[in-house]
């Protein structure tokens, strides 16, 4: 269930009323008049089945309630009311299937932004993913693809082109290209630090890496993994499920790639440098087409969903 908090214009309160108490999976709707100061309004809360979450909140920004006033949404994590149950099972399709798109545009918004953490974690995880390259270290690798923060702005390209949103695919865009050319170039620098300290080498470099030597020779494999990884990525995001998303971190390899290439740059290796950018280009370009297919994918099964639940007998006529 999700609660929402609104503050109404008086003058849209019943308008907003209506909307929530003709949309099927809703309960526990309280008015308080004239309770909010700023800005000045009139309360309103109501609870929803998750399912029902994303019809909700397209009616009450059709009222412009978000521009005039605010719309604040929460997770109910546990929850005892036998309405809640009731409305749950009035609610068409399984709370684990729903897209909350708004949601998901907020939360992609936040992750795909290009800020002074955002860049450290890059720089920091391309880092430690060269200290893996160079010593041939897979718990180093696995430890680099965890705190690489480049999932935020994948999703928020893969949200822009389902939405239309022109400005979220290009803040996703600048946050993911300019974040990779400033964890390179870090890096690179650092490799010629390294080196110089005697703790990184050439020899290092091109000798026998088993376990780390696929970050810069691309196959088939990286580009069904790259696919396999955005599906499940997508999924987490849209059902919640974040834990997920730690999974699909350490299941492709972008910041390795990158971290590959700027120490082979550093060495002027550009036949290893050249590799790993195709696998590093490989592995975001599937992911992108993978989020993309099922964002779409969801969308049409969402819509199959309700059009079988809207035809079933006993449904509710005002939904």
């Amino acid at each position: 269930m999700l609660h929402l908090r609104m503050i109404v214009p008086p003058d849209r309160t019943r308008a907003a009323v209506e909307v929530i108490e003709s949309t099927v999976g809703t309960t526990h709707l309280v008015v308080l008049p004239g309770a909010a100061r700023e800005p000045s309004g009139d309360v309103v809360m109501c609870d929803v089945a998750r399912e029902a979450g994303d019809e909700l909140l397209k009616g009450l920004r059709g009222l412009r309630i978000d521009q005039d006033g605010s719309i604040a949404v929460e997770n109910i994590d546990f929850s005892l009311s036998t309405r809640a149950d009731t409305a749950e099972k009035e609610a068409p399709g399984e709370p684990a299937d729903a897209v909350l798109w708004e949601q998901l545009e907020g939360a992609t918004h936040e992750e795909s932004t290009l800020s002074i953490t955002y860049s450290a974690f890059m720089i920091l995880a391309t880092m430690i993913a060269a200290c893996g390259v160079v010593l041939d270290n897979a718990i180093l690798i696995v430890g680099a693809m965890a705190v690489g923060p480049e999932f935020g702005p994948l999703a928020g390209v893969c949200t822009a082109v389902v939405r239309r949103e022109p400005r979220l695919a290009a803040r996703s865009l600048i946050a993911l290209v300019v974040g990779f050319a400033a964890a390179i170039a870090a890096t690179t620098v650092f490799s010629l630090g390294m080196d110089a300290l005697d703790l990184f080498s050439e020899s290092r470099l091109d000798g026998d890496r088993p376990n780390t030597s696929f970050i810069w020779q691309p196959d088939p494999f990286s580009f069904v993994v790259a696919l396999l990884a955005g599906v499940a990525g997508m999924l987490s995001l849209t059902s919640a499920k974040s834990g997920a998303l730690v999974g699909v971190a350490i299941s492709v390899t972008t910041v390795p790639a990158g971290a590959n290439a700027a120490v082979a740059l550093s060495y002027g290796d550009f036949g290893q440098m050249w590799g790993s950018v195709e696998q590093l280009m490989l592995n975001l370009f599937g992911i992108m087409l993978a989020g993309v297919l099922t964002l779409y994918g969801q969308k049409l099964l969402w819509r199959t969903q309700r059009g079988h639940w809207r035809r079933a007998p006993g449904a509710r006529k005002d939904s």
